[in-house]
């Protein structure tokens, strides 16, 4: 525990300042044990007079409020004696319970009012005005509020942050007591958000033996879940044995155990695929073999068409269009016109976004009613701007919110309810994983057009699986691929340039014309420093691109040159703390402060937005980039502006982002920026490979400089690797019907 180094304040709660529902952030006056008072902050939920309080933190002065103790934890206890207990009572943080009723109550049971309140409710309907409906609703609002706060104790004994205590009630309510008590491994769910270290601590702490069935369960999904977030749909048997029994200590004989419970359970499922023996967690199984065996479906599926009605459509077309298609562009649109599935792809410049339009105009023409959609915000607003149509993000088309009950996300539309489209065109496909191509394929309709586009030479999904590349590899479906670049692209150094490099060939790098520079700088941290220069000075004054229209790419996280480093020294180049004048507050170790650029690392799928105009909705995802507008620090609350959805979040709510001026490559997929600065010094060797880098490049819309090493460029080019995923949906693509 940390309580150790932490000093120690104890008291009386006096008064309740503010309270943020949302996260559990309190300010409260305490009367303290030697007479004094202080202002104590932190996250206190459920906080009320009358409460007994120990609080362990730190002093810190705050600069409108004064000096406050800000609490890391915190132990409470109910008041006993019944001026204490008409204090907390009257202050209505129990719902029902207003200062008249507080006095009836006390005045009749006195110092066992609370436990009259917990236990007898109807002794309460004794008293004049409570009904036994109303007494038991008190009653019950008096034992989830006591459930929170021992549940608060019992996760504060073993220092894990009351902010987790928060989410896991969120999820769980009256039962998160008992349900962590009896495994603790709840706590390392996505959803709550704790390591799986520290859940295994508690376990531990708690009398769990080291080789338990269930510790070594939880350790087998652990794993299964980590390799999923790295692209995986299964591990082979073998190596998740050997990894879990590394992770917890124990022998791979003994891990058989505890995946036979898994087993059983329906948590896992083991099948053979290529000679192996496949883990998968359950939910991931069900998906790649709805995802096999429905995209197979559409694949075989075609429509009856006159040949004579589609090229008249496409007459139509290249008359209103002032162009005529180029070969394989019609042939894009005979696809769309014959076949229920459709895939396109193709680099930079081949004419994939005029494919794009076509399509839609062809599906127009036919009568269909077509929606549009893409993995992610950025994404979704380019390919809405590119086509003139609203498009939306797939999980906002799909309606997705968090299901406690499956501990995952679930999404409104579905094979229920079903999306109202007679073809659905979905965009940068590369990006989407197995269980979001899952829920989509689930929620069109059996006679639905889709159309995947995408670049199968970028990177994969974040997520697991490979689906687009596997697709296509498979050979079952109708794709066209688009290889030509066409005339006003030609000029283009960026489009050329990412071809080069999707071909192995070293860019020209000396040239410095036509929206493509190079900076050589060998060092990370000369590197940095000409990046940060480029930002604040030398594009906006030499070239006319405002810092806001410049993105910095780096491979990593790590380093002079990584995110985390440049994001710091872009900050304070672009954003600098003012005198009286931008707010800010420190969270993690970092600065936040009003005007700077952030991004959302995590879904979350309870946080409001709303918009100037009044619209209103729920939902900030993994991968939005937005600004944060305002800080209210009395509130301990900032405004983030994500293109004029406008969310607040507690300040406690900072893990959900990072700072954005620079991003990785990989979160920088689906987007498309004016002008990109890219890092290229060197980083760890899993990261120096070909698809990042031509990822990075394709970025950019109209300039992209890149600073680092030609050696470290060359590299990358060379390495043509794919990190291998294990993954059976190309096998079952292709044994669909064995």
């Amino acid at each position: 525990m940390q309580e150790q180094q932490l000093e120690k304040l104890e008291g009386r709660v006096a008064s309740v300042i503010y309270f943020n529902d949302d996260n559990g952030y309190t300010v409260l006056r305490l009367d303290v044990d030697d007479g004094s008072q202080a202002i104590v902050v932190g996250c206190m939920p459920m906080a009320a007079p009358g409460e007994s309080l120990t609080a362990w933190g730190n002093w810190t002065r705050h600069a409108t409020h004064g000096e406050q103790f800000k609490a890391a934890y915190t132990e409470r206890t109910m008041p006993t004696d019944a001026a204490s207990i008409y204090d907390y009572l009257s202050s209505r943080v129990i719902k029902g319970i207003g200062p008249a009723t507080a006095a009836q109550i006390v005045g009749k049971f006195g110092d066992d009012a609370l436990d009259v309140l917990r236990d007898h409710p109807e002794k309460l309907a004794t008293l004049r005005g409570i009904s036994r409906q109303k007494a038991d609703q008190m009653s019950a609002a008096f034992r989830q509020q006591t459930g929170m706060r021992a549940l608060m104790e019992f996760l504060g004994s073993a220092g894990i942050a009351p902010l987790l205590a928060l989410r896991l009630y969120r999820c769980y309510g009256d039962d998160a007591l008992s349900m962590v008590e009896q495994n603790p491994y709840i706590l390392s769910s996505v959803q709550v958000g704790a390591s799986f270290a520290e859940a295994d601590a508690l376990a531990l702490a708690n009398g769990m033996e080291q080789d338990s069935p269930l510790r070594i369960a939880a350790a087998l999904l652990f794993e299964l879940r980590h390799n999923s977030e790295n692209g995986h749909c299964f591990l082979p048997v073998d190596k998740l044995t050997a990894a879990t029994a590394q992770l917890i200590g124990v022998e791979p004989e003994q891990v058989g155990e505890g995946l036979d419970i898994l087993l059983d359970g329906g948590d896992v499922v083991c099948e053979p695929v290529s000679n192996v023996t496949a883990c998968y967690i359950s939910q991931l199984y069900a998906a790649e073999v709805f995802v096999a065996h429905r995209l197979r479906q559409m694949a075989d599926y075609t429509y009856t068409t006159r040949a004579v009605r589609v090229e008249r459509i496409i007459e139509k077309l290249e008359a209103e269009q002032g162009f005529r298609f180029a070969p394989l562009q019609r042939q894009t649109l005979d696809a769309a016109v014959s076949r229920q599935l459709v895939v396109i792809t193709g680099g930079p410049g081949t004419g994939k976004t005029t494919s794009v339009r076509a399509v839609l105009e062809l599906f127009d023409t036919m009568g269909l009613e077509t929606m549009l959609a893409a993995p992610t915000g950025q994404a979704a607003k380019r390919l809405s701007d590119l086509t003139g149509r609203e498009a939306s993000t797939i999980h906002r088309l799909l309606e997705a919110s968090f299901s406690p009950e499956t501990d995952s996300t679930v999404f409104r539309k579905n094979e229920n309810d079903r999306l109202r489209c007679d073809a659905l065109i979905l965009d940068e496909c590369s990006m989407v994983d197995m269980s979001l191509m899952r829920a989509v394929l689930a929620a069109i309709g059996p006679s639905c057009r889709l159309v995947l586009v995408g670049d199968a030479d970028q990177l994969p999904s974040v997520g697991p699986g490979a689906v687009f590349r596997d697709l296509i590899r498979s050979g079952v479906a109708q794709t066209v691929r688009l290889t030509e670049i066409f005339r006003q692209k030609q000029e283009s150094r960026i489009v050329l340039c990412a071809h080069q490099i999707n071909r192995g060939e070293m860019p020209e790098l000396r040239a410095n014309t036509a929206g493509v520079y190079f900076l050589r700088r060998r060092e990370a941290e000369s590197a940095a420093e000409t990046i940060v220069s480029l930002c604040q000075e030398r594009l906006p004054k030499n070239m006319g691109v405002a810092p806001g229209q410049i993105q910095v790419l780096t491979p990593t996280r790590k380093g002079a040159a990584g995110t985390e480093e440049l994001n710091r020294r872009l900050q304070q180049a672009l954003n600098p703390p003012s005198v009286g004048g931008k707010q800010e507050f420190a969270f993690a170790g970092r600065i936040y402060r009003e005007g700077d650029r952030v991004m959302q690392v995590r879904n979350d799928y309870d946080i409001e937005w709303k918009t100037d105009s009044l619209e209103s909705g729920y939902g900030v995802f993994n991968g939005d980039i937005g600004y944060i507008r305002a800080i209210d620090p009395g509130a301990e609350s900032f405004t983030v502006d994500f293109d004029g959805r406008l969310a607040v979040y507690g300040c406690e709510q900072a893990s959900e982002l990072d700072h954005a001026w620079a991003t990785t490559v990989h979160k920088s997929q689906g987007s498309e920026y004016r002008a990109v600065v890219l890092s290229a010094v060197r980083a760890a060797p899993q990261l120096m490979y070909r698809s990042l880098l031509y990822t990075a490049v394709t970025r950019a819309a109209e300039l992209l400089v890149i600073v680092g090493d030609e050696d470290v460029i060359r590299l990358m080019v060379e390495n043509a690797r794919r990190a291998k995923r294990y993954s059976g949906l190309r096998i079952r693509l292709l044994h669909e019907d064995e």
